[in-house]
């Protein structure tokens, strides 16, 4: 019998209490618990217990882009971040597209995840956007594939993504569409507003975000069948999702924390840190999308995870890759954003972070609650500690992190999977025992 006593937490921020885990379960939650002879105790006096986080969108790039991150590297990330389960994005090196990949990727998060792995399935072959690619074989694979997406490109012909959509209600799956009209951000490297114009930097419009979610919506309502928008990032882009959730359309958003947090003010410095898929917005936006993801409007935050190699993002803007890392911060960012400042309690960010997205990647073993008989699937986290980030403490393999040198609060103290701690005392366990 495996088993820890984690006295004192504060479960989701409210009443202290014990949690007994033993082999893998929460067995038992309460003041002053008996613990087992051999249990391990820990004390979480001042930290906040939340159910393991869950991202519906991570970019782990292996296979084909191990220089970037591995599954096990990004795996450790996610640990140290206080996720339990990440879908790991289909553009790799070779696209899973297939059957054959996205086993690949999820017994790789078997053998080496210090976390969960659900690979996403391309939505087209080789993400070519002309023809569909393998969804049926993907979702009847050893890896159950519930979410597709071309992440990375826009599946713009409304027919193949209509058919899309048709193809995934026979096995309750969603598409996850990367919202970006492909001839209306040709050359695009930032938000088009004033600011792009004074920096000589060809602009990205809000309406070519936009105009792909109007279009989707309406056809996910057509066709009966399930619609999750990634990255959402302008007001305009808020206010369609609110319009399609009014009519009972079944849509679903995320917000990444960059988008809560950053804004586009931050590419005059040129540097290429702040290069990103889709461009920080305006201060204007930021506001939107914290207000929807506290109403509810917008479901998740996602990280968008888009680690790269330092020769990717050490060059001129024009020429750098798009992304930023986010697993690690995600926490922090969420807390300084949306519980620092009164919009969301804790148990909204467990709602966030952990309950919705695992319901949206029809995933039954996360997102779990809290409680007795549920998997010991849990994040210790101290909301009063504070850290400069700095890249070279990454245990991600890249350090494209935006927030070098900005004070963030909070600190993951521990991460159990399935009562096995990937993280302890704020360090990734270097053996996580099968």
């Amino acid at each position: 019998m495996t088993a820890y006593v984690i006295r004192n937490a504060s479960i989701l921020g409210e009443q202290a209490a014990d949690l007994l885990i033993v082999d893998g379960v929460i067995a038992d939650i309460g003041p002053g618990l008996t613990a087992p002879a051999d249990a391990e105790v820990i004390d979480a006096d001042g930290l906040i217990a939340l159910p393991g986080l869950v991202d519906l969108h991570t970019h782990l790039r292996e296979p084909g882009r191990e220089d970037a991150e591995t599954v096990e590297t990004g795996t450790r990330a996610a640990a140290a971040g206080g996720f339990t389960l990440v879908h790991a994005m289909a553009n790799t090196d070779p696209v899973a597209d297939t059957a054959g990949v996205v086993e690949q990727v999820w017994r790789l998060g078997r053998e080496h995840g210090y976390c969960d792995v659900a690979p996403v399935g391309a939505v087209t072959v080789g993400l070519g956007g002309d023809q569909l690619a393998e969804l049926g074989a993907m979702a009847d694979s050893a890896a159950r594939v519930r979410v597709f997406s071309d992440d990375g490109k826009c599946v713009s012909d409304a027919v193949l993504m209509r058919r899309a959509l048709e193809y995934v209600k026979a096995f309750d799956g969603v598409i996850a569409q990367h919202a970006q009209e492909p001839r209306l951000t040709e050359g695009a490297q930032m938000n088009e507003g004033e600011l792009s114009g004074v920096l000589g930097l060809t602009g990205w419009p809000a309406v070519a975000e936009e105009a792909i979610i109007a279009r989707d919506v309406l056809l996910a309502e057509h066709v009966g069948s399930r619609l999750h928008v990634c990255h959402l990032s302008t007001r305009g882009s808020v206010e369609i999702v609110r319009w399609a959730k009014s009519r009972g359309i079944d849509v679903t958003a995320e917000v990444t924390p960059h988008h809560l947090l950053l804004t586009d003010e931050l590419a005059a410095t040129y540097d290429p840190i702040y290069k990103v898929n889709p461009p920080l917005r305006t201060a204007d936006d930021v506001a939107a999308l914290r207000e929807a993801l506290a109403e509810g409007v917008i479901d998740i935050v996602a990280t968008d995870h888009a680690p790269h190699p330092s020769e990717d993002k050490d060059c001129e803007w024009a020429a750098a890759a798009f992304g930023m890392t986010g697993l690690e911060t995600a926490l922090s960012v969420v807390q300084h954003t949306m519980v620092d400042t009164g919009l969301l309690d804790w148990a909204g960010v467990a709602a966030r972070m952990s309950a919705a997205p695992a319901q949206i990647g029809r995933v039954t073993a996360h997102g779990r609650p809290l409680a007795v008989g549920e998997p010991a699937h849990v994040v210790l986290y101290d909301p009063k500690a504070t850290r400069v980030v700095e890249p070279s403490d990454s245990v991600s393999r890249s350090r494209n992190t935006p927030y070098r040198g900005i004070e963030l609060p909070g600190r993951v103290v521990a991460t159990f999977l399935r009562g096995r701690p990937t993280v302890l005392d704020g360090t990734v366990v270097e053996e996580v025992a099968a």
